[in-house]
């Protein structure tokens, strides 16, 4: 298969072309810019643009749909929010594969969307033809995915048994979750600054961050009752790597036990998910996968359940997960191309 890319030269997008490089079915993969691209003659190579991309010279050509649509079988927007919302229309139109990395078709409300990302929505008919893909929970309904956020895919797959069976306070939910430096991507900001990021801790986007309303949204269709959450993102002086620690007060009869047998049919037939019986992961376990570990642990004096859900940032809650949704959309087996065992480094 041949894929495109557009907007490579960001965090997930570098990793999405290593991911894609490797899969043994894609055969060609051509890049594309969204910006001015090729303008006056002039002609980017990705190995000229990162650093250790040795050997892949490919050019970035200018963004054109219909050369796009006509040497490619699927589309990648790996960019960043306010991109694709302006430049998917004619591939919806077309009803041509595309898989969002960014979050401009997670949500299907445009007023949502504004309030949320401060910036200008998609169109509401073309937001009604997307479809939100959490990978682990696919269900074939559009050519076009949008890619769940890094903090969202950690919440999901951690709330998802509680919240599906019924086992939790639906009004309890509150998320703590962290996560290293790349999840904020390339752009310059103080808060990712060496000297404010080093050796310390920083909440960020408190009662405001972008990834609540989908997060919402999902709890929401899996259980009506679940209206809202309590979430906050702290910025942990690392590179890669996402823990959502995630506290819940359970109904009357939920026991350890209970739990597990909720988590463990759940996540039988998924190859991504572990879950761990009283014990809690950490994010060297998951680094440089796309797995999602779990540990479930119970609390029976103060009846609170806590679950930690560990991910790499940029591989489960970004890359790896489009490259997943890829495997389902064209009816590959799920786990090809992506990697399972940590990097420990």
């Amino acid at each position: 298969m041949n894929v495109a890319i557009v907007g490579v030269t960001g965090y997930s997008g570098t990793v999405l072309y290593s991911l894609l490089v490797n899969h043994p079915q894609v055969t060609q993969i051509n890049l594309y810019g969204h910006t001015n691209e090729g303008e006056n003659g002039d002609v980017r190579y990705l190995d000229e643009l990162i650093a250790g991309y040795h050997g892949q010279h490919v050019p970035l050509q200018a963004f054109d749909p219909e050369k796009i649509m006509a040497d490619n079988d699927v589309v990648f927007f790996a960019t960043s929010s306010g991109v694709s919302s302006q430049l998917a229309g004619p591939f919806i139109k077309a009803k041509f594969p595309v898989i969002d990395l960014s979050g401009d078709y997670r949500l299907p409300d445009p007023a949502t969307y504004e309030k949320w990302y401060h910036k200008p929505a998609a169109d509401a008919a073309d937001l009604a033809q997307a479809t939100y893909s959490l990978a682990d929970f696919y269900a074939e309904k559009t050519n076009y995915i949008a890619n769940p956020g890094c903090y969202a895919t950690a919440t999901l797959l951690g709330l998802a048994p509680m919240v599906q069976q019924d086992l939790i306070d639906p009004d309890s939910i509150i998320v703590d979750a962290k996560s290293g430096t790349s999840g904020a991507g390339k752009s310059l900001s103080q808060l990712t600054h060496f000297t404010e990021e080093n050796d310390n801790l920083q909440l960020y986007q408190l009662n405001k961050h972008k990834h609540i309303p989908e997060v919402v949204q999902q709890l929401h269709q899996w259980n009506n009752q679940v209206n809202a959450i309590q979430f906050s993102t702290t910025l942990l002086p690392l590179t890669t790597g996402l823990m959502a620690s995630i506290y819940a007060k359970v109904k009357s009869g939920v026991t350890q036990e209970s739990l597990m047998a909720a988590f463990n049919t759940v996540y039988a037939d998924h190859p991504f998910v572990h879950v761990m019986d009283g014990e809690t992961p950490s994010l060297k376990q998951v680094v440089g996968t796309n797995n999602c570990d779990l540990g479930v642990v119970y609390n029976p004096v103060t009846h609170t359940v806590m679950v930690i859900s560990v991910i790499d940032n940029l591989i489960k809650g970004a890359a790896g997960q489009a490259v997943q949704n890829f495997n389902h959309l064209f009816n590959f087996n799920e786990t090809t191309g992506l990697p399972t065992l940590p990097v420990f480094a």
